[in-house]
């Protein structure tokens, strides 16, 4: 469902210290964005973003190449920072709204993330911009719902990327006696005994962000997309017997994964399957270019995927969206920029090699093969499941998100899943 007033209201709450509160510019500024007329656009264009990784960066490059092509007179200047699954990129991007210095535009997860900006008046209403390029009739409505905000959108998802994907080595579940990857997060529990008796590590994890990565979709195998959903809007108690049951389930596994030996990021943690020194992780589809492109692995032969324990059906989501910042110095390349970010041609030559599928539904389903040819199918599939991914923005506003983070970091040292349980539920009403 769409993003509610309330969102908005403890986003006020939670950053009613920051500067970020305070509004720049006048009325005209952060009303909603006027399209502008065709043609090519010219001066400075700073473009703001976290895509550094293998895949990223290459996507991102033929983007900026596409943008510039159509564009011969523009200088882009490609703001980047890297790390932490933009997590690094959002702490500088915060310094600089507050300094009142926005990037023309810049990348956010879409959803919730984006709430802190729009109530402090950062980003332009883009509803007119929607109208104009009738994406209303190629974006799927439950993705227009996540990020609708009373009514309004602010920012253009330039993909969809899938958080409930299991990466597998099919030679060490060969070597364990293993048939296939499992099903439920029981039958991994029951498999891990067979890989550490063959010397397989059966999970491998990276730093927080990743650990929260594996526990949204433990908690969305085990209780189903209905009940998952609910964590995020109250509707299901973080402190039933079902949640704490699902929470222990996360604990469980985790004792079947390296996290005594965890690695510094995603990337690292992907090289024991890689080696066939691991079995399983869990991760997202961005991992596929990683496999595929940066370490030249072989699909389905030198590495397989399938959809999380108990979440076949179900796509949980994220996306990669632009936002027009109130302040921004060029006003006129920032909507071509934005026009270019939602439209056909732009989302199929930058997803292919970032390895994300169009947020449209009217991609080129030539130009997804391999294992993009499998969430491109599902997410446009009408029997498909959408939920939202809490690790990358879309359900939970950033002052819930940093408290949940918080006390996870316990929760995975202590393994205490009525403490969590307890602690995420006063959060959310804190921070509802």
């Amino acid at each position: 469902m769409a993003v509610r007033r309330r969102g908005l209201a403890a986003v006020a709450l939670a950053v009613a210290a920051s500067l970020l509160m305070a509004a720049c510019g006048g009325d005209d500024d952060s009303g909603s964005a006027a399209p502008t007329s065709a043609g090519p656009v010219s001066g400075k264009f700073e473009f703001f973003s976290w895509w550094t990784g293998p895949g990223d960066s290459e996507g991102k490059q033929a983007l900026l190449d596409l943008f510039k092509q159509q564009n011969p007179s523009i200088t882009i200047v490609d703001a980047v920072v890297a790390g932490g699954s933009g997590t690094n990129a959002q702490a500088v991007l915060a310094t600089r709204l507050q300094s009142n210095d926005p990037p023309d535009s810049y990348q956010r997860h879409a959803g919730a993330e984006l709430l802190a900006d729009i109530q402090a008046a950062k980003v332009k209403d883009l509803t007119a911009l929607y109208d104009q390029e009738k994406w209303r009739d190629v974006f799927p409505k439950s993705l227009l719902d996540m990020i609708t905000v009373d009514g309004k959108l602010y920012s253009v998802p330039v993909n969809i990327h899938r958080s409930n994907v299991l990466w597998y080595n099919p030679k060490a579940l060969e070597k364990a006696g293993i048939s296939g990857p499992p099903k439920t997060w029981d039958e991994f529990l029951q498999q891990a005994p067979k890989l550490k008796a063959a010397g397989i590590t059966p999970l491998t994890i990276g730093p927080l962000w990743t650990q929260e990565h594996l526990l949204e979709n433990v908690l969305l195998g085990e209780l189903g997309p209905e009940a998952y959903a609910g964590l995020w809007n109250g509707s299901t108690d973080w402190e039933s017997t079902e949640v704490k049951a699902a929470l222990d389930k996360y604990t469980a596994v985790l004792k079947q994964s390296n996290l005594k030996q965890s690695a510094a990021d995603w990337q690292p943690a992907l090289d024991p399957i890689i080696e066939g020194d691991a079995a399983y992780n869990v991760m997202g589809d961005w991992a596929n270019t990683y496999f595929l492109t940066a370490k030249k692995q072989a699909w389905e032969t030198d590495y397989n995927a399938t959809t999380a324990p108990g979440t076949e059906g179900v796509f949980n989501f994220l996306s990669d969206s632009f936002t027009d910042p109130v302040g921004a110095n060029n006003e006129a390349a920032t909507m071509a920029w934005l026009k270019l970010a939602g439209s056909k041609e732009g989302q199929d030559v930058f997803n292919p090699i970032k390895g994300s599928i169009p947020a449209r539904t009217d991609g080129d389903p030539s130009k997804y093969t391999g294992y993009s040819a499998i969430p491109f199918k599902d997410w446009t599939d009408k029997n498909t499941k959408i939920v939202g991914s809490l690790t990358h923005g879309v359900v939970a506003n950033n002052a819930w998100k940093a408290d949940i983070e918080t006390a996870l970091g316990d929760f995975v040292s202590s393994g205490d899943s009525a403490k969590f349980a307890s602690a995420v539920k006063s959060a959310y009403e804190q921070d509802k």
